[in-house]
């Protein structure tokens, strides 16, 4: 059974009625770029709303569940402290998947970085959001356990119609071979050589069956 996972209270760093610095996300695909002035429209409508000054307006640009390298900067700018809140269009357009998401939002919650997603109205900053972000981690947890299953499933399946699992056999015997002739004498150019594999090879080779 998941166990959910607790989502700790994050600190407002709103000190003395100085406006929180909100950094902006918005996301597209590489077939759907129309979208993005629309993101970008609705986030400075959402922070001029509640106040915030835009310390960061970040447009990224990728296919499917690619990496989010614009993403990354924004949460390395969040680890120095100079945000106070993330504000995104909708969940999907900043985590590659549940776990992800969940990921993430634990992070910028220990920062005491505040989250907002538009479409979801899923706001971090209110005890009604973080309960929300509760189930999202029982969400991922379930996601995660559903992948497991599926590799035992997979793995289940193979062994039953006979197919052969861990490393191939010619990577055995190449080990097997590799301290035969080392036993010799042979150095390890000479085995490389022989066996035609690189020297780096040969010295993992001889250290696995060490161990």
């Amino acid at each position: 059974m998941p166990t959910k996972r607790k989502f700790s209270q994050s600190v407002s760093r709103k000190v003395f009625g100085h406006p929180l610095r909100a950094s902006l996300y918005a996301r597209v695909s590489t077939h759907d770029q129309q979208t993005l002035p629309l993101q970008i429209r609705a986030l400075r409508e959402y922070a001029a709303k509640r106040g915030w000054i835009i310390a960061a307006q970040i447009k990224e640009v990728g296919s499917g569940a690619s990496q989010r390298e614009l993403r990354e900067t924004l949460l390395a700018t969040a680890r120095r402290r100079e945000i106070d809140v993330v504000l995104v269009w909708r969940l999907d357009r900043w985590g590659r998947s549940v776990a992800d998401l969940v990921s993430t939002l634990q992070e910028l919650q220990h920062l005491g970085v505040g989250f907002v997603s538009l479409t979801e109205a899923l706001d971090l900053t209110t005890p009604a959001g973080r309960a929300m972000a509760g189930l999202l981690a029982v969400f991922a947890e379930f996601e995660r356990e559903i992948l497991r299953e599926r590799v035992r499933a997979g793995l289940a399946h193979a062994r039953q119609h006979g197919k052969r699992l861990g490393r191939p056999p010619s990577v055995v015997h190449k080990a097997v071979e590799a301290c035969k002739l080392y036993r010799q004498g042979i150095s390890k150019s000479e085995i490389a050589r022989q066996l035609e594999i690189g020297r780096t090879s040969v010295r993992r080779l001889l250290a696995q069956k060490k161990s």
